[in-house]
């Protein structure tokens, strides 16, 4: 048959698409995530950056005119069920979200018109019983062309970021293993890191890496070793079986990751944070006066490869359900004249810690907030102090800070322009910890072996404390501003807390809060000044902020609401009889809307 001629114009028209095509295709590789946030027109990652800084260098909102953001448009993102934790992405003009559910969405990131959406269909009823902490999602990834969705059953998927078709899909883990997945997933290297919640249940906790374009598995790092009869995993676990007695693998051991990490491309390290050990005394895991590596920890690993270069252990030998899984932040300081390549976490257990990010080395640590669980920070090692009455047993003991965290999953915020990170922060909190007198391992289901409350006829055990004094019982939902070279409080505003909504910065020195209540407010990042202070008209479920640019014009969305469960599931975690439906909000200078 003759060859068709293809008219020159034709041929052209060709060649352009192809190489639309293909430059959108390849647009997000490892040279534009290491350079994400940098223009600040795109939000490419959870972090905006690959150290997770959260810091936009967008100007065009700024202290001067903030005052006239006005809402753009919104997008009703569906049913709810749980909080909006979820912080959306940005790419090729379109907002990338997951709500409640584990549901997808795209929408025109200019209109809020929605473009496609995809449902996973849970099997809710069966996987609610497993859920540890709410029906949630912290967010998504993306790499190459592709969506890349956590499944709360356990599920990995990708989805092609302008159809939203499944493209691949790997399991990571099962529920009936009693292990769920709520965070965001990060790429390293041309894989994606995920982890695993459900330190509640008895769980192995773990993270694993899967080949971003295929979903083929790469590689899996348990945080707890395994039973010592069988081959350890790597020589990283078998070191830290020493760190453990008794039969501690039939309970679990604990240690999910289920929030916080970063990447150094640079030094090619991944950081990962690890959660409680379980169940939630050290004398149940039989590992009393053990640290029990690697719970409540930072590691740092290759992300090809799964190796262990270094490990800090905040909270050695947890009793106290203070995971370390908080954002973890990347950051070039100058301290005591030396330029350091830090690491940086506001802990749930109250203290601020700096890390050498290349050796793991210990810099600094201070409380910021009141602490009683622990005396201090050891200068040299890092190592916390311990009170010795804090290593509870039958009497009632209370500590600072709850177990719910001084910080939690509510995201932070580094503005290398003022030096100060942005965190939000439940001040002053305690609770009462007592070992289950009469406890029972149960298979399957929760086991956290604590007291809810004190003991019967007990007295409480109070401990001396150590950092800032608790501010007023209405006041310790708070924005602080935290100078990490002096380890020391710049300022601090009422409202928020350290779960629910969370903060952005920018290069126009503002930085932007979402509070729990359904607010948005923006400050001063250098003085604290309120500058800006919106009622969205959501009730709670409040997820963290972002800022991104289009066409010259700078908008900041943010997700919010809760609403109810669909009535099969016959749970309502909604504030109220008619909580705020899940919604996408998006401010402008000049919106039509307060």
């Amino acid at each position: 048959m003759p060859r068709k001629t293809i008219p020159p114009i034709g041929l052209v028209l060709i060649v352009f698409a192809a190489a639309a095509q293909q430059g959108q295709t390849h647009r997000v590789n490892e040279a534009v995530l290491k350079n994400a946030g940098k223009s600040g027109g795109e939000w490419l990652t959870y972090g905006l950056t690959l150290g997770e800084t959260r810091y936009s260098p967008l100007t065009q909102l700024n202290v001067s005119n903030v005052g006239r953001l006005g809402l753009a448009w919104s997008y009703d993102v569906g049913p709810g069920g749980g909080n909006q934790e979820a912080t959306p992405l940005v790419f090729n003009g379109t907002i990338y979200g997951i709500t409640n559910w584990s549901v997808v969405f795209a929408v025109d990131a200019r209109t809020g018109k929605e473009r496609w959406r995809w449902d996973p269909e849970v099997n809710q009823e069966a996987v609610f019983p497993k859920i540890c902490c709410g029906v949630v999602n912290r967010g998504l990834a993306i790499y190459q062309n592709l969506i890349i969705a956590p499944i709360i059953d356990g599920r990995l998927e990708a989805l092609d970021a302008d159809t939203g078709k499944v493209v691949w899909e790997s399991r990571v883990a099962y529920p009936r293993d009693n292990y769920t997945i709520t965070m965001a997933p990060r790429i390293a290297k041309g894989n994606v890191i995920i982890g695993v919640a459900g330190g509640e249940y008895p769980v192995r906790g773990f993270f694993a890496a899967f080949d971003a374009n295929t979903g083929h598995f790469e590689w899996k790092f348990y945080t707890v070793p395994g039973d010592p009869s069988k081959p350890f995993e790597n020589p990283a676990l078998a070191k830290a079986a020493t760190t453990w007695s008794g039969e501690w693998w039939k309970y679990g051991g604990g240690a999910p990751v289920w929030d916080g990490m970063a990447y150094d491309p640079d030094a090619d390290l991944l950081y990962v944070g690890t959660g409680n050990g379980g169940p939630w005394p050290e004398q149940l895991r039989q590992s009393k006066g053990k640290d029990n590596l690697f719970v409540c920890s930072i590691l740092a690993v290759k992300p090809e490869t799964g190796e262990l270069k270094w490990y800090y252990q905040p909270v050695p030998g947890d009793s106290w359900d203070y995971d370390s899984v908080q954002q973890l932040v990347l950051a070039d300081l100058t301290i005591k004249g030396r330029p350091r390549k830090v690491i940086m976490q506001a802990g749930k257990d109250g203290f601020y810690y700096v890390l050498d990010r290349i050796t793991g080395k210990f810099i600094s640590g201070q409380p910021f907030t009141t602490v009683t669980w622990a005396k201090g920070l050891d200068e040299l090692t890092g190592r916390p102090i311990i009170n010795p009455e804090a290593h509870y047993g039958s009497a009632t003991v209370t500590l600072s800070p709850a177990s719910s965290g001084a910080h939690n999953w509510s995201p932070m915020s580094f503005n290398p322009m003022t030096g100060l990170a942005y965190i939000p922060v439940s001040a002053g909190t305690t609770q009462d910890y007592t070992v289950e007198p009469d406890f029972v391992y149960k298979p399957g289901s929760k086991n956290l072996g604590i007291l809810r409350g004190p003991a019967p006829g007990d007295t409480r055990i109070t401990l001396p404390a150590i950092g800032p004094a608790p501010p007023p019982p209405q006041q310790r939902g708070i924005l602080l501003a935290w100078d990490p070279v002096k380890q020391k409080e710049r300022w601090h505003a009422i409202g928020g807390a350290s779960m629910g909504g969370g903060t952005v910065s920018t290069a126009s020195n503002l930085v932007f809060q979402v509070i729990p209540d359904g607010r948005l407010v923006a400050y001063r990042a250098d003085t604290g000044e309120k500058l800006l202070d919106i009622k969205t008209g959501l009730r709670g479920g409040m997820g963290p902020p972002i800022t991104y640019s289009i066409d010259g014009k700078q908008y900041l969305s943010l997700m919010g609401g809760s609403g109810p469960f669909k009535p099969a599931i016959g749970t309502n975690f909604g504030p109220g009889p008619n909580p705020s439906l899940p919604k996408l909000l998006t401010y402008a200078l000049d919106g039509s809307k307060p």
